[in-house]
């Protein structure tokens, strides 16, 4: 791997500004005297979805909801593919309809593909889901950008963002019908913990649906938005944001003042919500399932093997789970389950809490880690506000009020709130509603590897987007003609403790000694949090960039980890890091003075330190070499290496001092010498002219 390391000549280029869009968006909101064009807001959810618009009244704009052709307010995230005799597709259901061919064609019915998108198949989550869903989930071919594909049939296959284009598709034509025009532009919702790779798949899930995607914006930033805006009125305050849909959790802490929506943290867990809900659920039904019929030799492995049996008893379990969010005791019949064997089981509350504890408790790190990354106390928070269906689950509800110290505000309908300020901020692009600001943030570290596997930060966590941002870095090696950029996102010091979500090349650099090129590295962030990062050498004008796609994204388990190991190992970390600045230091100067020593060899070889002196730089060379090699050795004493080289500086400095002296000397006796003779010789002339 070529060395490339953080250039310590100079201050580093740092700038943060808003993009250009978001600017013209600004300028526009205050100029424009009315809509350029009509843009529809959409929150893609993992259970549900919905469409939303801006309705301009005589007394004030406001965010509405748009029914679908099933006069539904919500549409559920289902398509469903029926094939002819061929094999080939005949005809797409989305919504309700494709909901019903649950039970009737279940391998060709696909729900939740939200939680695949821009996955890599090898994910863990993708793994689970593939045990539990009635569908065939299959893996991409080799260098394809999709990682997932969804079997169709015996050979057709769709990627996760195909089946969502699907729904959004099914969402434009129901707002086109309802508004009486063509819709060809939407702000769709993502989850805030949705990396590059799932935001990118999902504005192209849009642009397959014929939507220009004109932002992205975070779920609990729209939900914050519809809040604070959603009546016409403005309101202020420091605001919480707990979504708990059907696959996703979000957690974001807002300061809203003025009309200006910043948000100060943002947390989560892209694989939690009320798909595992009704996970748990289901294992019950099936466990309770056996224990009923002994005789009949049920296991839970047999039964799970069944696709349509496990849709009858979902679908079960996710009406159980919503009626016990109204009422104390429920029952579930399924009769004839399998053969003469019916189901019936009785199910309290408390038995529903208790069994699902553990996915509740799951919502509270993201939640403290919020507040800590805001710099606030749970206390400091005006209004807590519950966006998504699971939290009208009483049990939640109360966990939430317990951690906030604050009954949560309900006023808001956690199925359409998403989808209203998707509308909004779609209204503050458009020019329909004014002096609105929204101000984003990253919720991951974002960086590059440097020499030694150490991780240079340029973008913290929770840096407001969009933000732009250079840093100047050089070579590690004599002669260096090119480097490799690894971007990172992550909190620890190494970047072997980090996520790899893109690489470059940047070729052509000159070769110059190390530490002597001028490369800068740029990050920026679009107000979708999609990543470009750019470098440059400024000598010779060479640049290379890329978009950065995620290969991969981080597990709920990694998301945790990384927080908690982030913290755990900081000064072992910043150790690491700092036996490699102090070794980076110690290889640029001892290069210096390897490169004077050969200069002026032969004038150095005349001083009788010389060859100590050599002999020194020569061992402190291989110290380094070795420490470069192994940084982690604890063996190795880079305080040794640190004396050493203070120490050969100096002494070679005296050296250097001590030939030039001698040097200068040598020259003034020579000039001396020089002009006696000439002295010498022009009294002789003289005496011989007499």
């Amino acid at each position: 791997m070529l060395q490339f390391m953080r250039r310590g000549l100079g201050p580093a280029v740092r700038k943060r500004c808003l993009s250009s869009s978001t600017k013209g968006t600004a300028a526009k909101a205050k100029s424009s005297s009315g809509p350029a064009s009509r843009i529809i807001g959409i929150d893609l959810g993992t259970t549900n979805s919905a469409v939303a618009y801006i309705r301009d009244t005589k007394d004030k704009m406001s965010a509405q909801i748009i029914e679908n052709d099933q006069g539904q307010r919500t549409t559920p995230s289902v398509v469903s593919y029926k094939l002819d005799s061929s094999g080939a597709i005949e005809q797409t259901l989305v919504g309700t309809l494709a909901k019903r061919q649950q039970l009737l064609n279940p391998a060709n019915t696909f729900f939740a593909t939200k939680r695949l998108i821009g996955r890599s198949f090898d994910d863990a989550e993708v793994q689970r889901d593939m045990q539990s869903v009635p569908f065939k989930i299959t893996r991409g071919e080799a260098g394809s950008d999709h990682g997932v594909y969804l079997q169709v049939g015996s050979s057709l296959r769709k990627t996760p963002a195909e089946v969502g284009a699907a729904v959004l598709s099914y969402l434009r034509t129901c707002a086109e019908e309802y508004l009486g025009e063509t819709v060809g532009k939407a702000v769709v919702t993502v989850p805030a913990y949705f990396n590059d790779s799932q935001r990118q798949a999902t504005k192209d899930a849009g642009r397959l649906a014929g939507l220009d995607v004109l932002r992205v914006v975070n779920e609990p930033t729209a939900a914050a938005l519809s809040f604070g805006l959603g009546d016409g009125s403005k309101k202020n305050g420091l605001l919480a944001v707990y979504d708990l849909g059907g696959g996703t959790f979000d957690i974001s802490i807002l300061d809203i003042e003025d009309g200006v929506f910043e948000v100060r943290a943002t947390n989560g867990d892209t694989h939690l919500g009320g798909e595992d809900f009704d996970r748990v659920v289901v294992a019950h039904l099936l466990e309770r399932f056996v224990e009923q019929n002994p005789a009949a030799g049920f296991t839970v492995e047999s039964l799970a093997a069944d696709r349509a049996l496990m849709q009858r008893v979902r679908d079960a379990a996710e009406q159980v789970k919503i009626r016990l969010s109204h009422v104390h005791e429920a029952t579930v019949d399924i009769p004839f389950l399998v053969g003469s064997a019916h189901l019936h089981v009785e199910l309290r509350e408390a038995e529903l809490d208790a069994m699902t504890e553990h996915l509740i408790e799951r919502t509270l790190g993201p939640v403290r880690k919020a507040l800590r990354d805001a710099d606030v106390e749970a206390a400091d928070v005006d209004e807590v506000i519950l966006v998504g269906g699971m939290t009208r689950m009483p049990r939640i509800r109360a966990v939430v009020e317990a951690e906030f110290g604050r009954k949560p505000n309900t006023s808001v309908n956690p199925d359409e709130t998403v989808a209203l300020g998707a509308a909004i901020q779609g209204g503050v692009i458009s020019g329909e509603i004014r002096d609105v600001l929204l101000l984003d943030v990253t919720p991951l570290t974002l960086g590059i590897e440097t020499m030694g596997g150490a991780f240079a930060p340029l973008i913290a966590r929770n840096t407001t987007v969009p933000v732009r941002k250079t840093e100047i870095f050089s070579t590690g090696v004599d002669g260096q003609t090119g480097v490799e950029i690894k971007v990172y996102q992550g909190e620890r010091g190494l970047v072997r403790e980090n996520q790899l979500i893109g690489e470059f090349q940047l070729a052509g650099v000159p070769p110059m000694p190390k530490g002597v090129p001028q490369i800068a590295v740029t990050f920026d962030i679009d107000a979708d949090g999609i990543i470009n990062v750019s470098a440059s050498e400024r000598s010779s004008g060479r640049a290379q960039s890329i978009t950065v796609v995620a290969s991969r994204n981080l597990t709920e388990e990694e998301i945790g980890k990384l927080v908690r190991e982030a913290a755990e190992n900081r000064d072992a970390d910043n150790a690491v890091r700092q036996r490699l600045e102090l070794i980076t230091k110690a290889d640029i100067m001892v290069s210096d003075t390897e490169g004077a020593f050969e200069k002026h060899k032969a004038l150095l070889a005349e001083d009788d330190q010389y060859g100590e002196v050599l002999n020194e730089l020569q061992a402190l060379r291989a110290m380094i070499d070795t420490f470069k090699r192994e940084p982690e050795d604890a063996k190795l004493d880079v305080n040794v290496i640190k004396r050493s080289t203070d120490a050969l500086q100096n002494k070679a400095f005296k050296l250097f001092q001590r030939v030039t002296a001698s040097k200068q000397q040598a020259a003034a006796a020579a000039k001396q010498t020089k002009a006696t003779e000439q002295t010498e010789q022009t009294d002789k002339t003289k005496q011989q002219t007499k």
